[in-house]
């Protein structure tokens, strides 16, 4: 093993010592009671059965183990809508091998394509934890044997996962829904919308930019969050191996998503290779994601998420342990924004099963973990086939298939990983590498500062922003308005340095997990409405963001920093309207954002 890799998992388990131990002994207590139904009153039962027709007497009298799938199906968004489909193919694969599956609940899955840049933004960080506790709703029926979650995007995904580590005496199997198919190049849409922002072009031609590229059912095709959550499964071994970027609506996705009702089934236990969730999510498997978020360049917003997914399983990260393991963790792959492929070239190019080769060849990963697929992460190399209409596991790819896209960690795109973390007078904050010029990732400039993306975007058309800028968005941290992603600013300070000025941008807020180009040090702990040195920066302040030496400084005397009173933000029209009303508590109670931003642990 790489010496960095096993001195951080070692930090990790020995500061989790205490909160893995309490975690470990609740999930053992509940399986040593033995499968859930034998406790239930024949009242209860009575009511877990009433609907259930057929399935009803093989449920009651426990003739095989019973599935509880807990899915964040909706119809409006593309990466969800094929899970329409999935609970009654889960039924009838169950039905096949003496076993049962019922949905248990739904949860919300919201977009933040749909609300980027619109105050539906504001409960995008907030609706994880909201999908957490609905999922626990439909779990506590305590009926089940196993789990079966179905989530893609972006808070759901780490939502459902902090569901699963607390029902931890329950196995859990993540069964995704696959990319869409690829429509106009990421670039190209991401072209015609520095051109809009520059007024090049009118709202007809970004239309139908934007719909050439978000254009059939399935996840989008750029590697942000959504996608990068996708890899996380496999990393963690949550998924079945190979199966995150299968296609939709194809014999393949449909064969894997029953194969994720056979092996729920195999591990319960009431099957013969019992494997409960707490047994999977240990300090490894957390430490193989952060490797793998790395090596991939994936997205920002799993640095919250894996803090606060960590926790649920009584395993204690730091952002510290995430910059160290990037300092050793080669990036091996280029998919848009970090390159021009989209995960659909990723994964014809040999995909997950290559990374993971190379990253256990190359003594990065801890291969002798648990997951759903067996022991051992050396699955994860294969890949799935249909032979006959039978669903078997080949050897993976040994060579990239196109060294643009994938390389390997003797040769690769550099040698460190996707992910820094900045320290400095202000603060932490946290910033995405791999998609930034190696010219661009130090800014040394003025500062402009705002309260709000709107008036970044209106000193943008005004002209004003025109020289070397670092831009300062502030009050847009978890207790302020709940963090939203600020991704709309994007176009408009790509616009600035495709000018040739130096440009970057700090916040306490989010950039989508698609942050490219722009050198953005984002996350920034302690925020402003926390007391956070952001609120003393004033307009025209020097401040240097360096990504190579991993700082954050504004360039003011320290005596002159402490003796400035904190600016202050009117935030009244943060708290109404698209549901914000009701989200007061969570923005009263919510942790800081190096914590994972969490409201429930």
């Amino acid at each position: 093993m790489n010496p960095t890799i096993t001195s951080v998992t070692d930090r990790i388990i020995e500061r989790s010592k205490a909160s893995r131990e309490t975690y470990m002994e609740r999930c053992k207590t509940a399986i040593d009671k033995g499968p859930a139904r034998a406790h239930l009153t024949c009242g209860n039962i009575a009511h877990v059965t009433a609907a259930s027709g057929d399935d009803k007497l093989p449920i009651a009298q426990e003739r095989g183990g019973n599935i509880g799938i807990i899915t964040a199906y909706n119809d409006m968004l593309s990466a969800h809508q094929p899970f329409e489909t999935y609970p009654e193919l889960i039924k009838q694969a169950a039905r096949n091998v003496g076993g049962t599956a019922q949905v248990a609940g739904g949860v919300p899955a919201m977009c933040d394509g749909v609300t980027q840049g619109q105050p539906g933004m504001e409960l995008s960080l907030f609706s994880r934890d909201v999908i957490a506790l609905a999922a626990g709703i439909g779990l506590s029926h305590n009926c089940y044997d196993a789990t079966i979650f179905l989530g893609v995007c972006d808070k759901i995904v780490p939502g459902l996962v902090m569901a699963a580590a607390t029902f931890g005496h329950l196995p859990a199997i993540f069964a995704p829904a696959g990319p869409m198919i690829s429509g106009l190049p990421n670039d190209e849409k991401a072209k015609v919308r520095q051109q809009f922002a520059a007024g090049e072009v009118g709202r007809k031609e970004l239309l139908r930019a934007e719909m050439a590229s978000y254009h059939g059912p399935g996840t989008c095709t750029f590697y942000g969050t959504a996608n990068s959550n996708q890899m996380l499964m496999e990393f963690m071994g949550l998924h079945l191996p190979g199966s995150s970027f299968v296609n939709p609506n194809t014999p393949l996705r449909d064969a894997l998503t029953a194969e994720a009702a056979h092996r729920a089934l195999a591990i319960s236990a009431l099957g013969d290779e019992f494997t409960p969730t707490c047994d999977v999510l240990d300090e490894r498997a957390f430490v193989n994601g952060i490797v793998g978020l790395n090596a991939t360049g994936g997205s920002t917003n799993l640095v919250l998420h894996l803090v606060a997914m960590a926790r649920s399983a009584g395993v204690l990260i730091d952002v510290e342990d995430m910059a160290e393991i990037s300092s050793a963790v080669p990036l091996l792959a280029r998919v848009y924004p970090n390159g021009l492929a989209d995960v659909n070239h990723f994964h014809a190019s040999g995909g997950m099963g290559f990374v993971i080769r190379e990253l256990l060849g190359g003594g990065l990963l801890h291969g002798d973990v648990k997951t759903v697929a067996g022991q051992g992460l050396d699955h994860y190399t294969k890949e799935p086939k249909l032979e006959n209409g039978k669903l078997v596991w080949q050897e993976g790819a040994r060579e990239s298939g196109n060294d643009k896209i994938l390389k390997t960690v003797p040769d690769p795109f550099q040698k460190t990983g996707g992910l820094a973390l900045l320290k400095g007078n202000l603060g932490r904050a946290v910033i995405k590498v791999s998609a930034v010029k190696p010219e661009n990732r130090i800014v040394e400039a003025p500062v402009r500062v705002f309260h709000t993306q709107q008036d970044v975007k209106a000193a943008f058309r005004a002209g004003e922003l025109n020289s070397d800028v670092i831009v300062v968005v502030r009050f847009q941290g978890p207790k302020a308005n709940g963090m939203p992603e600020l991704h709309s600013l994007t176009p408009a300070l790509s616009v600035l340095q495709d000018k040739g000025f130096k440009v970057a941008l700090v916040t306490d807020g989010r950039m989508s997990g698609a942050s490219g180009k722009v050198p953005s040090a984002i996350h920034l702990s302690p925020e402003a409405a926390a007391g956070g040195d952001i609120a003393k920066v004033k307009d025209g302040d020097l401040a240097r963001v360096d990504a190579e030496k991993g700082t954050l400084e504004l360039l003011v005397d320290a005596k002159e920093i402490a003796a400035r009173t904190p600016a202050e933000a009117d935030l009244s029209g943060n708290e109404w309207g698209i549901g914000r009303e009701m989200f007061a508590s969570f923005r009263a109670l919510v942790g800081a954002s190096d914590t994972g931003a969490a409201v429930i642990n």
